[in-house]
């Protein structure tokens, strides 16, 4: 395994389902049902290009072998703004092809930044992972987790916001060692 898929499958595991901060990922993480796509592309149209494959793979596989992708950028994207710019192009990718209702993309970046926050507030580790991600998933399979979940789903963003707040800096810094501030 290479180092971009090591970074990922920590964040994944100690960060997303650690911290619970996506309460519906440990059952397909269990069942090795997410699926890493590391797009090693520079340029906006092969990151695109790499995109429309996932969702095409997504819309021809079974959930039960692959439930959700995660389309991992290392080598470009680093510009928040110009990320933003690509999910923006995934979502018009995805009414496009007829997908909505039957995909969307969550978006999760190492410089993420919720509009009306300053970059250093908590609450944006909650998106924040080692490389740019597009996070794509099955509206069906959410669906059905929503479904089980038991708990308001709309409690689920003050949840996150008290669990990254509560990190002491040395938690975020083993959590979070790609941010350059976590220590602060």
């Amino acid at each position: 395994m290479n180092t971009v898929e090591t970074q990922m499958n920590t964040w994944l595991d100690d960060v997303v389902i650690g911290l619970n901060l996506c309460p519906f990922a440990a059952k397909p993480r269990r069942n090795q049902q997410i699926h890493l796509d590391v797009c090693d592309a520079e340029d906006d149209a092969a990151i695109l290009e790499t995109v429309y494959h996932a969702l095409v793979h997504l819309a021809h596989v079974d959930s039960a072998i692959t439930d959700t992708t995660v389309v991992v950028v290392p080598n470009a994207l680093a510009d928040f703004e110009h990320y933003l710019d690509l999910i923006d192009a995934t979502e018009a990718m995805i009414d496009h092809y007829n997908w909505r209702g039957i995909f969307q993309v969550a978006s999760f970046h190492p410089n993420y930044c919720f509009e009306g926050c300053a970059p250093e507030d908590s609450e944006n580790l909650t998106n924040r992972s080692p490389y740019p991600c597009f996070h794509l998933i099955r509206e069906a399979s959410m669906s059905r987790a929503l479904d089980h979940y038991g708990q308001d789903p709309d409690l689920i963003p003050a949840h996150n916001i008290a669990s990254v707040s509560a990190l002491t800096p040395s938690q975020r810094q083993i959590l979070f060692p790609w941010i350059n501030d976590a220590q602060d």
